[in-house]
């Protein structure tokens, strides 16, 4: 036991220093403003919304959190509720079942609101984009992408997208758009 603390205490906290924030990833028109910065203060709440994704993206949404990406230590954090949160992180081609959760959902955030679509599933539909004619994802029981569904401030592109993408999505949505 004495050895084991004397390991933890000589190799010290080993957690990633957090990405800088990537202007690419956003998807459209810059609806964030210096203001709603200093609504969200030095908390921002995120609502995660799985709507019809394989869980991939959720299992690298969940690295997120532990103790080596540690995104609450950055004053982020996760909540149950859409009425408490600043941002929904979607995933997943949106199904036809969850659409009306989805827009329910996007509907209680309050503004000012923030979406990011996580993988390529939710960005442009996927691997279902390339089966169906209409692209985008969309087939009898798929709305596709989430832009098809609710507006998108940022776009995480990958199947799955690594943590620190995610990261850099979120970081991304909250920050000032650059004065030029």
């Amino acid at each position: 036991m004495y050895q084991l603390v004397r390991q933890v205490i000589k190799t010290g906290i080993k957690t990633e220093a957090a990405p800088q924030p990537d202007e690419a990833l956003r998807a459209g028109p810059q609806r964030l403003q210096e203001e709603i910065l200093h609504v969200f203060g030095s908390a921002l709440s995120i609502r995660h919304v799985d709507a019809g994704s394989c869980n991939a993206c959720e299992l690298e949404i969940h690295a997120v959190s532990n103790a080596y990406y540690n995104i609450e230590g950055l004053g982020i954090k996760f909540v149950a509720s859409p009425r408490h949160a600043d941002l929904l992180l979607v995933t997943g081609p949106v199904s036809r079942h969850m659409l009306t959760a989805l827009k329910r959902t996007y509907d209680a955030t309050p503004e000012p609101k923030l979406v990011v679509a996580i993988g390529d599933c939710a960005c442009d539909g996927g691997i279902f984009s390339s089966n169906c004619a209409g692209g985008g994802g969309e087939s009898y029981a798929s709305c596709g992408k989430v832009s098809n569904v609710i507006p998108v401030d940022v776009l995480v592109n990958g199947c799955p997208p690594t943590p620190t993408a995610i990261l850099q999505g979120i970081l991304t949505a909250i920050s000032a758009p650059k004065q030029k």
